[in-house]
């Protein structure tokens, strides 16, 4: 009995080895995952080595785990334990996202020879560029099972597909956001006959890769996504009546251009979802579209489609999701239309235009929507259907002229209500909250209102799950509530522009920890601006901009690293501008204008190579400027209207990215430095009201990209560069000043609110909401006898140069004619002098010329009567002659405009021509033409001293050595004087006595 009892355990034992074997991943495979490990590790830039796949862990290390239970991104057969199911989705870790970066890697697919069982394998968002050549084959030839194949957000070329081509299995392929042409493929994809799902959204296809990849052959497929490409022409080369199994088809923002019908689109009788938006689809919808009976989603938005609604949308009674937004369409469209549709759930309707007008009343809808977007509509009031609407998620009826109270109603019929939109219409009265917590609202404009009185003291209670909270542009007065501090997820808060005051709570500063953006813009707040108890530690733009704090900048943003903008202008700060100010790494835009700061700007704030905005004018800033400092990311530099002297500084010429330099009204002395050349973005230079001499420098005709350059009120002298040409702005007339540099947006991080659920084609639904305002690039600039403040598109147009009042001589070089895009030209108050160039009929553009208080002669050319824009005209108060010109733009003039010239004449000035003027008018005039050869008074007068005194001291050379000439000199002196005595003794004196 004990012998057969040791066999019994001896027999169990062997049992349950294989069984306990089975429980873990087989070791090839183990040994093959740790590879795959290695080499992410190897791709990955250092420092990332522990965060790489953290779980995958060898034997050696100590920690036992299974590599299918316990390793992220493994799914194994429960039976086989063979891996089947592979996820390396972003796990490759590095700082640089460049696809034309030598380091970006290739993908080695001989590490996944050893899973013959693998159906699964996500490789996205890693950016490779490519396969191993010599190994791809083999890599993935042996992946036979392989189903599903995950290639999204990399950088792969068509370099790739006939590797792709050997995976015939394949039934759903992801190659999303790569660079696929399809431009001279053997095979394309045409081996891939089993495949069901390809999404090929945003790379660059066009029609004529189409065919070239093959994809008519693909049968099977029931859902195709094309979108965001480059079709550019119709989708025929796709052959849809072969996709007899296709239900759902998306192109969406792929360029495509004609009609609705002749892209084949009825013939996909099986079709369920359709994606069309953001084309250039022209015409009616086509009746053929009837044959689309089992449709669900329709989207034709932001096309040219025109002419009324007709009722095939009416039959589409199906339909759960339905866009119509943005096109041409006319007439009237009537929800009750849409009675019938019980299964739907998304209705997006935005007219495009005037000419369609949308009508709620009387429908009596038998579905519930989840989704309702009727911006623009001119609604007035709220649709009354809505009543009776319970299973709202997404609401939007901004932009409508709506009038009366805040819809308490919809919040309490939706207990599931997460976005609201009711932004730019008149909703007027108090914002009266349902008194129960909303537990699902995450998105609330109703910003651009005129909702008044304070704002409710429970409104962060009631509302403590918003995410994203804009009441900005209404006349909300009073505090901010305390209950903020509860909305412990918020991350966007506007209300600037109310007449909110008092202190900020400290609750909104403590309690909102996940603040990202905080608006507080054009309001009355006082106080003390950033306590030292703030904890906004997420926060990453902060506008406090027009209101009225005071004292010193606390150092209550020290907690705030990853501020990105800070605005506290027009306040009325004093104090030292603070050296922590330099702590944070990401800060792009610093504006502490028109306040009352001392001091200096502190060297630190170049720690990180420096904002891309500074503006520190209109404050009490003096003293040199620090040369240490090392501005290398400025953009855009303001110090205008403080008291900063000295020579300016080399530390501005250190950031080539530099495009706008406003050191206008300080006490700059010296020249402007000969490293201005390294400055090839510069776009601005205003140097206006400072103490800088010397001549304008050739340097600065090196400056291609000038459009906007003012050197008045200063203490230049010389002669006007005629070098000027060579800035090609000026010259060649380009259409805007900035490009795409002329503002700075921020991203919210969530370009939508969600998709729909129930499509195939991630529909994404709009979130609505606005990023934080941006910051516009603005300039003064000093035309048509105003300071003018430019911005926005203005700036983008705008050129001009000034020169005036300073001590500029010689004449006008004949090239400042050509600068054919400046608008505006300022030469007055100088010593110029000769004739105005003839040249000045060539600038075209130009709307204001100042060449008054100079020395200019000869006439007015008629041929500047050609400038067609000019509206300002001032040659006062110089040595013009001749007749007026009367015609064009210098029929608005008079005298005003020529004042100080004796010589003019002319209907416009009410004087009349004689002949002596006329003859006049012409010796200058050919004084003027003869211009080049003119007596240069200067020289004349220095030449004529020298000859004066060496005559006399000649003179008295020649006295003193011989003393008989002295002798006869002063005999012939005293001569002189009687003669002339006796001469007016008889001649004046006498003749007055009778």
């Amino acid at each position: 009995m004990k012998r057969f009892l040791i066999k019994l355990s001896l027999w169990i034992g062997l049992a349950l080895i294989p069984i306990h074997g089975c429980k873990a991943c087989l070791e090839t495979e183990r040994t093959a995952l740790l590879e795959i490990k290695s080499f992410f590790i190897s791709i990955s830039d250092i420092g990332y080595e522990d965060s790489i796949l953290p779980l995958w862990v060898d034997h050696d290390d100590g920690l036992p785990s299974d590599c299918c239970d316990d390793w992220e991104g493994v799914k194994c057969n429960a039976t086989t334990r063979r891996v089947m199911d592979l996820s390396l989705f972003f796990t490759r870790r590095h700082y640089s996202f460049n696809q034309y970066d030598g380091a970006v890697p290739l993908l080695n697919l001989s590490l996944f020879r050893p899973f013959d069982e693998l159906q699964s394998l996500d490789v996205s968002f890693n950016d490779f560029k490519g396969f191993y050549e010599n190994k791809a084959y083999h890599g993935f030839g042996i992946l036979k099972q392989l189903k599903v194949l995950n290639l999204r957000y990399n950088y792969f070329n068509d370099s790739i597909l006939p590797h792709l081509n050997k995976l015939t299995s394949l039934t759903t392929l992801y190659l999303r956001q790569n660079s696929i042409e399809g431009s001279n493929p053997k095979e394309g994809l045409t081996n891939l006959r089993n495949l069901k799902k390809l999404d090929l959204i945003n790379n660059r296809i066009t029609s004529g890769s189409i065919t070239r990849l093959g994809l008519a052959n693909l049968t099977k497929l029931e859902v195709l996504d094309l979108s965001a490409n480059r079709i550019s022409e119709s989708i025929t080369g796709l052959e849809l009546a072969k996709f007899r199994n296709l239900k759902a088809l998306g192109l969406s923002y792929s360029k495509i251009n004609g009609s609705l019908e002749s892209q084949g689109v009825c013939e996909l009788k099986n079709l369920i979802e359709l994606e069309l938006s953001g084309n250039n689809l022209e015409g009616h919808l086509p009746p053929c579209l009837n044959n689309l009976t089992r449709l669900k989603v329709l989207d034709i938005s932001s096309n040219k489609l025109r002419g009324s609604l007709p009722s095939v949308i009416t039959n589409f009674t199906s339909l759960e999701y339905l866009d119509l937004s943005n096109n041409n369409f006319e007439g009237i469209f009537t929800l009750s239309s849409l009675a019938n549709h019980s299964k739907l759930e998304v209705l997006v309707l935005s007219p495009g235009n005037k000419k369609l007008q949308v009508k709620t009343e009387n429908c009596l809808a038998t579905f519930q929507l989840k989704v309702l977007q009727l911006p623009d509509c001119n609604l007035n009031v709220i649709p009354s259907f809505l009543v009776h609407q319970y299973h709202l998620k997404y609401l939007d009826l901004s932009h409508n002229k709506m009038v009366g109270n805040f819809p308490t109603w919809l919040l309490q019929n939706n207990p599931g209500l997460e976005i609201l939109y009711l932004a730019n219409n008149s909703f007027t009265g108090n914002l009266q909250l349902p008194r129960a917590k909303h537990d699902f609202l995450r998105h609330l404009d109703i910003s651009s209102n005129n909702f008044t009185s304070i704002l409710p003291k429970n409104m962060g209670i009631v509302l403590q799950k918003l995410t994203y909270l804009d009441m900005s542009k209404n006349i909300f007065e009073g505090d901010i509530p305390y209950s903020i501090g509860e909305m412990k997820q918020l991350r966007l808060l506007y209300l600037s522009r109310n007449n909110l005051s008092g202190e900020l709570p400290a609750t909104l500063l403590t309690g909102c920890v996940s603040l990202e953006s905080l608006e507080l813009s054009n309001n009355n707040f006082h106080g003390q601006i950033l306590p030292k108890f703030t904890n906004l530690t997420q926060l990453n733009w902060l506008y406090l901009d027009n209101n009225h704090f005071s004292g010193k900048i606390e150092d209550g943003l020290l907690s705030s690293y990853p501020l990105e903008v800070l605005d506290i202008s027009n306040n009325m700060l004093s104090g030292h501008i603070p050296s922590w100010i330099g702590n944070f790494p990401a800060l792009a835009v610093l504006i502490m204008s028109k306040n009352r700061l001392e001091g200096n700007i502190p060297p630190e704030l170049s720690k990180f190579g420096g904002p891309l905005i500074l503006d520190v004018s209109e404050n009490c800033l003096s003293g040199y400027m620090p040369c240490s400092s090392n501005l290398s990311s400025l953009k855009h530099l303001y110090l205008r209207k403080n008291g900063f002297n000295g020579p300016i500084p080399n530390a501005l010429f250190r950031s080539s990215e530099l495009l706008t330099l406003d050191l206008t009204d300080n006490h700059f002395s010296g020249r402007i430095p000969h490293q201005i050349n390294t400055l090839p973005n510069l776009r601005v230079l205003l140097l206006r009201g400072n103490y800088l001499q010397g001549p304008i420098p050739n340097q600065l005709c090196e400056l291609q990209k000038l459009g906007i350059m003012d050197l008045s009120r200063n203490r230049f002298n010389g002669s006007i560069p005629s070098c000027l040409t060579n800035v090609s702005f000026w010259s060649l007339g380009k259409n805007d000043l900035y490009g795409i540099e002329l503002n700075l947006e921020w991203d919210l991080g969530e370009g939508a609110a969600g998709t729909y659920d129930n499509s195939n084609l991630e529909l994404y639904l709009s979130n609505g909401a606005h990023g934080p305002p941006g910051q516009h690039v603005e300039v003064e600039f000093v035309t048509k006898n105003r300071n003018e403040f430019y911005n926005g598109s203005n700036l983008d147009y705008m050129s001009g140069l000034d020169f005036s009042c300073n001590e500029l001589t010689g004449g006008i070089p004949m090239e400042i004619g050509e600068l054919q895009n400046v608008r505006s030209l300022n030469l007055s108050h100088n010593y110029l002098s000769g004739s105005i160039p003839e040249s000045f009929f060539n600038l075209k553009m130009v709307e204001s010329l100042d060449l008054s208080y100079n020395r200019l002669r000869g006439r007015v050319s008629p041929k500047l009567t050609e400038l067609n824009f000019l509206s300002n005209f001032n040659v006062s108060y110089n040595n013009l002659s001749g007749l007026v010109p009367d015609k064009g733009q210098f029929a608005t003039f008079d005298e005003s405009n020529y004042r100080g010239n004796i010589h003019l004449c002319g209907p416009i000035i009410n004087k009349s021509c004689n002949s002596a003027e006329e003859i006049l008018a012409t010796t200058s005039n050919h004084e003027g033409d003869e211009d080049e050869s003119a007596i240069d008074m200067v020289s004349f007068n220095w030449s004529f001293a020298a000859s004066y005194l060496t005559f006399i001291l000649g003179l008295l050379a020649i006295l003193w050595i011989n003393s008989c000439w002295r002798r006869l000199w002063f005999y012939y002196v005293d001569a002189c004087i009687d003669s002339c005595y006796y001469w007016l003794f008889k001649h004046v004196f006498n003749r007055r006595s009778c």
